[in-house]
């Protein structure tokens, strides 16, 4: 694994992440196995995947008390530990409750910890915007975490550049996380040249389209009931099946320099900008390996002229 660092003055990072949300939350949940994703978070250490992600809305809580198990003792220092506060527990999707309170983020900074079984994180997240709350509000409760010792930088989630820079006025945005990948664009357009411009570290979640640009998803039918990518719009058959026309065209550059499909995806985010951490999901070793090889995939300027002129996704990220 190649490090980078954290933005503009931060910290040395492995360039592809880890997110550990799938591994109590959201995919499969009937067929968790908390032994399996310790494993997985130990060997993604041993990889150079540095930056593990969670928040606390998922599960709600078991994500961070697994990942807290498995960084317990020497594994803690080896990595770059993130998660986030701003939804309220229970709440699902874009759209679930928010809380950017400055009450909510005191005590859920100590929740976390508790949890995370460590007495500080490097990286504290405000997962979403509450509308009902002044952003500088809620991010000057984010640097009082900072100003006590608890997080050594924070960032946000889902946001517009105008929200960076009100956050920007009251303390430095360390990160923005968005999602972005092949399938999932809109970050181009102004919020990654901004955070670029600014030193900003870029995080896209859902690298791999929630999985689907791995290729290993052809039919709804292959999803776990329990799945919730069944309720997502580009997962509805019609949507699916059009969608294939891009996998496809995905695994033949794949094909052309003996990589897979995840690893010409995520070598198409880090090529984006040069603060880039793509974060991919996977409880699974084989896959883990598999995103980690992404870092020494070199992607000519035809190549990705060739990705950058894939057509769009049927269907919207969310309903």
């Amino acid at each position: 694994m190649r490090n980078a660092p954290f933005g503009s003055g931060g910290p040395e990072v492995g360039v592809i992440g880890l997110g550990c949300m799938g591994m109590t939350f959201a995919y499969d949940v009937r067929n968790r196995d908390d032994e399996k994703s310790i494993g997985v978070i130990r060997q993604a250490l041993d990889l150079g995947v540095t930056l593990i992600d969670t928040a606390d809305i998922y599960g709600p809580f078991t994500n961070e008390e697994v990942v807290g198990a498995a960084l317990e003792g020497p594994y803690r220092e080896r990595a770059f530990l993130a998660t986030k506060v701003g939804m309220v527990p229970g709440s699902v999707g874009q759209n679930g409750e928010r809380d950017g309170s400055p009450e909510h983020v005191r005590r859920s900074i100590d929740d976390s910890l508790r949890r995370l079984r460590t007495d500080h994180l490097d990286l504290y997240q405000l997962h979403r915007v509450d509308p009902a709350v002044p952003i500088e509000e809620t991010w000057g409760a984010l640097a009082e975490t900072v100003r006590a010792g608890k997080v050594r930088l924070i960032g946000l989630s889902e946001v517009g550049v105008e929200e960076i820079r009100r956050a920007q006025a009251v303390h430095p945005v360390a990160s923005v996380q968005s999602e972005l990948s092949l399938w999932t664009r809109d970050a181009l357009a102004e919020v990654l040249p901004y955070t670029e411009e600014q030193g900003i570290a870029f995080l896209p979640y859902s690298p791999l389209g929630r999985g689907f640009l791995t290729g290993g998803i052809t039919s709804l039918d292959e999803l776990p009931e329990d799945d919730f990518r069944r309720r997502l719009p580009r997962f509805q058959q019609d949507a699916l099946q059009a969608n294939l026309e891009l996998v496809g065209r995905v695994r033949a550059i794949a094909d052309r320099l003996g990589a897979t499909p995840a690893q010409v995806a995520l070598a198409w985010t880090l090529a984006q900008g040069r603060y880039v951490f793509p974060i991919p999901g996977t409880k699974t070793p084989r896959y883990l390996l598999d995103n980690a090889g992404a870092a020494g995939i070199t992607l000519s300027a035809d190549d990705l002229a060739e990705l950058d002129a894939l057509p769009a996704a049927e269907g919207g990220r969310y309903y």
